[in-house]
C-alpha cells in the first residue's frame, strides 16, 4: 500500500509540476509541443497587436515573405514594414499549423499550415479579411526554437 502510495503521489507531483510551472506555462515535452508553444505565444503576441513580444520569437536575421511576395529581411526591416502600413486598420495574423518536422541532430524543423488575417477592431475571427498557406523554418538557437524564415502566401 505505501508504495502505491508513492507512486500516485509522485505522479501528481510530476503533473503538478508539468502543467503549473512558477512561469504558470505548461512545460513542453518534445521539440515540436515547444514549438507548438511559440506559435500559439507568437499568435497571441500578434492578436495584442504586441510586435515587440512577437520578435522574441524571431532570429535576428529573420527572412519573411509577406502574402503579397514583399521580401524583408530583418527584424529591423520587418518593423519598419509594419509601421509603414498606415493604408488600412491595424491588423492581426493567426498562424495554424496542419505539420512540423523537426530534425534534432541539426537543430530545424518545417511548420506548414494556414494563416488567417484580421482588422485588430473585429475580434470576431470567424470573418478573415485574408487568408492564405504558410511555411516557416525554425532553427535551435540557444536553447530555445525561433522562426528563421517564413513564407505566406495570400490566396483569398
Amino acid at each position: 500500500m505505501n508504495r502505491f502510495r508513492l507512486i500516485i503521489t509522485g505522479c501528481i507531483l510530476l503533473g503538478t509540476l508539468i502543467i503549473s510551472a512558477d512561469s504558470g506555462e505548461l512545460i513542453a515535452q518534445s521539440s515540436e509541443e515547444k514549438i507548438l508553444a511559440v506559435r500559439e505565444a507568437s499568435n497571441t503576441a500578434l492578436k495584442a497587436l504586441d510586435e515587440e513580444a512577437n520578435f522574441e520569437f524571431l532570429t535576428d536575421d529573420v527572412q519573411i515573405t509577406t502574402g503579397n511576395g514583399t521580401l524583408l529581411s530583418g527584424k529591423d526591416e520587418l518593423n519598419a514594414y509594419i509601421k509603414s502600413a498606415t493604408d488600412t486598420p491595424p491588423m492581426f495574423w493567426v498562424r495554424t499549423p496542419a505539420e512540423i518536422i523537426v530534425n534534432e541532430e541539426r537543430g530545424l524543423a518545417w511548420e506548414t499550415g494556414v494563416w488567417h488575417g484580421y482588422y485588430a477592431d473585429d475580434q470576431n475571427e470567424e470573418s478573415p479579411v485574408f487568408h492564405g498557406n504558410y511555411a516557416a523554418q525554425w532553427i535551435y538557437q540557444s536553447g530555445e526554437w525561433r522562426i528563421q524564415s517564413q513564407i505566406f502566401v495570400t490566396l483569398y
